[in-house]
């Protein structure tokens, strides 16, 4: 009989120590170590099938990048966050909230494929992926169902049916014979990735892992776990919202600052080709602290609706609150109003909205913040067919952006009469039929807006 072995691993970075201790020597962090059961028994790997290649060293200059190939998964919205396609033996992780849509976009993916897919489920029944399926009137040949949970199980049957496409759901349901603690834990997490990694690495065959997540936000399990992978994608949004929102945290093989985005229906999640359209609202007269801002998510021009409302505070201290936008760089723009344009909002109320649920970074939105926050300041309404692209500075200065001919040309295309931007601006096309409205200080807005 083997002998068994305990040790403990830290819940945070997944460091091993031979004994507990308050402070893990990682990642420094306090009460983070959990007790795991180890055995000492050799277990022999899975069979490596004929398809296996053995590695050998090559010269750097005899590498040719250009013979590999981009698989695409039919869902275009996905192919462009992974960067074109799935590249063959990639390893991803996908992550997000409950409920939020993980299972049923890696099933729409899986059914959508002309080649051989196998989808293993660890958290449901091949019935219930089945009515999900008949829901979302996909049907497909090449789909494969599994309801396993053992590695050495689902190795077996990737034997017998040699697929062209893995995908586990989910990592954390997963548990290794040649482990002895449960489901779950670090360990077990850490060996079935290892092995489904190595099965990837080995025969080429692409593997998309479902991750659940925790309270924080962060994905369940050591943190050595998304640097295993090749790519670590979240599916965000929030499920009273219609819209969810695809990153890429992390990718070997393409960006990370594309975007996806999808719209959850009843047959499942359909894929948003103009997200410009959906993120303005449509309104029968102009309202007051509403501005149009053009940013640019990757190299995907947007056109976003920024809500804004400023009202004479009623108990001490003025709120400030942003959704989906930075707050501390809400309260830099105040500042700057404050201190340079001499509007007093050190008494308001102010509430920064941005339109369809969804988190914005991009500088470029400064002046479409400034020009909301002052057209509800005086209530009154700003042109739905201006739009605004540029950055503040603390000086109160308009600061050029990058890519600026193409947030004019997106704004020109859905019919946007003016833009306004930085005097200092380079374009590399004059002749123009959207007007291009150019300033250089904070002042100057106020006077061009009202």
């Amino acid at each position: 009989m083997a002998k068994i072995k305990k040790t403990f691993f830290c819940k945070n970075c997944g460091t091993q120590h031979s004994q507990w201790q308050g402070k893990c020597n990682g990642c420094k962090e306090w009460n983070t170590l959990s007790e795991e059961i180890l055995s000492r028994k050799i277990e022999k790997e899975w069979a490596i099938n004929e398809k296996t290649k053995v590695s050998k060293p090559v010269r750097m200059d005899a590498i040719n990048v250009d013979a590999i190939p981009k698989i695409e998964t039919g869902d275009q919205e996905l192919d462009r966050v992974l960067g074109g396609g799935l590249v063959p033996g990639v390893v991803v992780l996908l992550g997000g909230e409950p409920g939020i849509g993980k299972s049923t976009l890696l099933l729409q993916v899986a059914l959508q494929q002309r080649m051989k897919v196998l989808y293993v489920s660890g958290e449901e029944s091949q019935q219930q992926i089945k009515l999900r399926a008949t829901r979302m009137g996909l049907a497909e040949d090449n789909c494969f169902v599994l309801s396993e949970t053992e590695t050495q199980s689902i190795f077996h049957q990737l034997q017998k049916i040699d697929p062209q496409l893995l995908i586990i759901d989910s990592i954390q349901t997963l548990h290794s014979n040649h482990i002895e603690s449960g489901a779950g834990t670090v360990s077990q997490i850490r060996t079935s990735a290892a092995e489904l990694i190595q099965y990837a690495k080995t025969t080429n065959i692409p593997v998309i892992l479902v991750g659940h997540i925790t309270k924080d936000g962060a994905i369940a399990g050591p943190k050595i776990l998304e640097h295993m992978v090749d790519t670590v994608l979240h599916f965000e949004g929030d499920r009273n919202h219609i819209y969810r929102i695809l990153r890429a945290q992390k990718n070997r093989f393409g960006a990370t600052s594309e975007i996806g985005i999808y719209e959850m229906i009843s047959q499942g999640l359909r894929q948003v080709k103009n997200p410009s359209e959906i993120l303005i609202s449509e309104k029968e007269s102009s309202l007051s602290g509403h501005a149009i801002a053009a940013t640019i998510e990757g190299v995907r021009p947007l056109m976003i609706e920024v809500q804004a409302l400023v009202s004479t505070a009623v108990y001490g201290t003025p709120q400030r609150s942003s959704n989906g936008f930075n707050s501390k760089r809400l309260n830099m723009l105040l500042a700057v109003l404050e201190k340079r344009a001499g509007f007093a909002l050190g008494s308001k109320d102010v509430f920064i909205n941005i339109t369809g649920g969804i988190s914005i970074e991009d500088p470029a939105l400064d002046l479409a913040i400034i020009a909301a926050i002052l057209s509800s300041y005086h209530d009154s309404p700003i042109s739905q067919k201006k739009c605004f692209a540029a950055e503040i500075g603390l000086s109160g200065e308009i600061r050029p952006i990058s890519k600026i001919d193409q947030r004019i040309q997106e704004a020109e295309k859905l019919g946007f009469e003016s833009i306004v931007i930085s005097k200092y601006s380079k374009l590399s096309v004059n002749k123009k039929s959207i007007g291009v409205d150019k300033l250089s200080k904070v002042e100057s807005l106020v006077n061009f807006l009202f």
